[in-house]
């Protein structure tokens, strides 16, 4: 189930949606590396973390799928963003240095089909930033913010989708541990929140946020090999002798 990009607009443009982008980003921004010479794509719902990187990579690009609409980014200068089918992205093989998923993997109708075609951009070693409801947090049980909707994932459920596309999990992270409500008193109290969440460890945080490395050998197909009971013999059938008709003598 696809949120409209209108609703994603509005959320992010709410102190709820604020608070989101402040601990999100700060979470995905340990992750980025040094991004200097590379290219990097968001998919999904990706601007409100990619203002932050955009001026030090090569090139910044936002893919949005075609069932949540899409809007112009950044909001001056040429536009990078566009409206594409995620399992079919208009990208030659391994042209990609990093990937964002973020309001993606939750919401498509194939989601091992769509790290498969993540698998095909990027490029050799190239990684992914993964973001992803977490199914025992409240956010993935209300619909107040735009992670209430799609399929949540636990962290056990996420390790075993990435390696079955080729992926390596390499580092995890957890955020939004504050309830999402538009509560004055829960905005302002997000930061204690957040780190007692962090500090405890506490398993209820809204978000799963995964760093993996596209592994650059695809691991080949085993074919069970069926042993029989009891080893079968071919047996040879004799063939009836064909008649042959013989002309009588002059």
């Amino acid at each position: 189930m696809s949120i409209d990009i209108t609703d994603l607009r509005s959320f992010y443009a709410s102190p709820l949606g604020g608070v989101t982008r402040r601990f999100v980003g700060r979470a995905i921004g340990r992750f980025w590396g040094p991004l200097t010479g590379l290219r990097v794509l968001g998919l999904g719902y990706a601007p409100p973390y990619l203002g932050a990187v955009r001026s030090e990579c090569e090139r910044a690009m936002a893919f949005m799928p075609a069932s949540q609409g899409v809007v112009n980014w950044p909001s001056t200068g040429a536009s990078a963003s566009a409206l594409v089918d995620p399992l079919m992205m208009p990208l030659p093989d391994s042209s990609i240095d990093r990937v964002l998923v973020v309001h993606a993997l939750e919401t498509v109708e194939s989601p091992s089909e769509l790290l498969h075609e993540i698998w095909r951009i990027l490029t050799p070693g190239g990684r992914i930033i993964l973001v992803a409801p977490n199914r025992r947090g409240l956010w993935a049980r209300m619909d107040t913010t735009p992670f209430g909707y799609g399929q949540p994932y636990s962290r056990s459920q996420l390790k075993s989708l990435m390696r079955q596309t080729w992926f390596s999990p390499e580092a995890w992270a957890e955020t939004l541990y504050m309830p999402p409500l538009r509560s004055r008193f829960l905005l302002r109290t997000a930061q204690a929140w957040e780190q007692m969440g962090l500090t405890f460890s506490l398993p209820g945080a809204g978000l799963h946020i995964v760093e993996a490395t596209k592994q650059l050998y695809r691991p080949g197909a085993v074919r069970a090999v069926r042993h029989a009971g009891r080893r079968r013999v071919p047996v040879l059938v004799p063939a009836r002798a064909s008649r042959v008709s013989v002309a009588p003598e002059a």
